[in-house]
């Protein structure tokens, strides 16, 4: 089963709890647009390469599309489509006024140098620029870009359209971004991680968390978890896996890779794993932060966490999910855990349609506000239609989609 069929099994869970139409299922299930483009590129070394990129546009029933834009070797129709009607339910759940993109380059982000990237996010915008904007569809980071990107985007869309700082997020806080955009998702898996613990009646204060992925997203969810009084007992990047029972020093590891071209790799402070041992270990909670697809039916017998959050899109398969569920382990989804980032991305536009500069206070302020709302209504539709807190967050997402397509008289 590819990515986006997987996906399309938590949709119709949620569809037949809400007892949807036929025709809405299909209006919601399908994306809006599909773009695949080729983009020639001159490497640093005179050699000409011919890459392929990808923005699909899922809904827009409630506002302008969002979604990242990542470069990846494993980059396909298939992962882009999933991803952006992943965010179609992401901006739905914590009720923001966005529908559902998302966007990919097929290359390995870590081989280019910055001149490439340069060329190559200037060229992959020229062959889309019209199909994006501040009123139509408006990309933001992703794994395998930043704000470097996203500054060159603006630069490139100005060209053909004027400028227009609010058709990207993300940006540098210095060149028309948002303090706290960087921190967004890994604070935001932070918040939400402290909330569910908390419904669960857990004390945080010694929690056992192990993290998969430490970069933007899991670096700081690690270092918001860590200065709540958790325990992070196990942290990787792709280079391998560290574990110490008595807790790691989170601030210690940001300082170790920041000296190492941003790597783990040899990291001596914990006893070295595999990242899929990391995913085995026995702690309070487990969060993938790293890439999808990593907790398969396979392994998913083998998870000893009670609760898994899931800071990654897409970390669980399908299958592995029913598995997990029938285990009696909690899951935060993907739609909610992850949705920090998008955010403060809103928070960003905002900013750049009305001209008036956020602090990092009330970013952090807002963000708090709506991830708290958005959990409190996630973990209530739990409780009262006793489903998973996946389908839950599925049914108000489809319920807030669905009322906006039918009220615009699109079905």
């Amino acid at each position: 089963m590819n990515s986006f069929a997987a996906s399309q099994q938590y949709f119709n869970r949620a569809a037949d709890k809400l007892d949807l139409s036929p025709a809405l299922r299909k209006v919601l299930s399908l994306p809006n647009r599909e773009v695949t483009v080729q983009i020639p590129i001159e490497m640093d070394n005179g050699r000409i390469e011919v890459l392929t990129g990808y923005r699909v546009q899922h809904n827009r029933a409630r506002g302008p599309m969002k979604g990242g834009l990542r470069y990846h070797p494993q980059v396909d129709i298939d992962e882009v489509r999933t991803l952006a009607a992943l965010m179609t339910w992401k901006t739905a759940v914590v009720n923001i006024p966005y529908g559902g993109a998302k966007g990919g380059v097929t290359v390995d982000a870590r081989s280019l140098s910055k001149r490439e990237k340069e060329r190559i996010t200037r060229k992959f915008i020229d062959e889309i620029h019209m199909v994006i904007g501040p009123d139509i569809d408006i990309p933001a980071p992703d794994m395998g870009t930043g704000h470097e990107e996203m500054a060159w985007i603006m630069s490139q869309y100005s060209k053909y359209h004027g400028f227009n700082p609010g058709v990207v997020t993300g940006k540098p806080v210095e060149h028309y971004g948002i303090p706290g955009r960087e921190e967004a998702t890994g604070r935001g898996v932070g918040i939400l991680t402290f909330k569910l613990l908390s419904r669960m009646g857990k004390k945080i204060a010694g929690t056992t968390i192990a993290i998969q992925g430490f970069g933007n997203v899991g670096s700081h969810t690690a270092k918001f978890l860590a200065e709540g009084d958790a325990k992070i007992v196990a942290i990787s990047d792709h280079t391998g896996a560290y574990y110490r029972k008595n807790g790691i020093d989170v601030m210690d590891a940001l300082r170790y890779a920041r000296e190492h071209n941003g790597l783990l790799l040899g990291y001596d402070k914990g006893e070295a794993l595999t990242n899929e041992a990391l995913l085995e270990l026995p702690v309070d909670v487990l969060i993938p932060a790293a890439i999808g697809g990593v907790i398969t039916a396979e392994n998913a017998p083998r998870i000893k966490a009670k609760m898994i959050i899931e800071a990654a899109n897409d970390p669980i398969r399908f299958e592995a999910d029913a598995l997990l569920e029938a285990a009696g382990v909690t899951i935060l989804p993907d739609v909610l855990a992850n949705s920090g980032g998008v955010t403060v991305s809103y928070f960003e536009w905002a900013q750049n349609r009305q001209f008036y500069k956020w602090s990092l206070d009330r970013v952090r302020q807002e963000l708090d506000r709506l991830l708290g709302t958005a959990f409190e209504e996630v973990w209530e539709r739990s409780q009262q239609a006793k489903v998973s807190l996946r389908t839950s967050a599925f049914m108000i997402a489809i319920e807030r989609v669905a009322r906006a397509t039918t009220l615009a008289g699109l079905t």
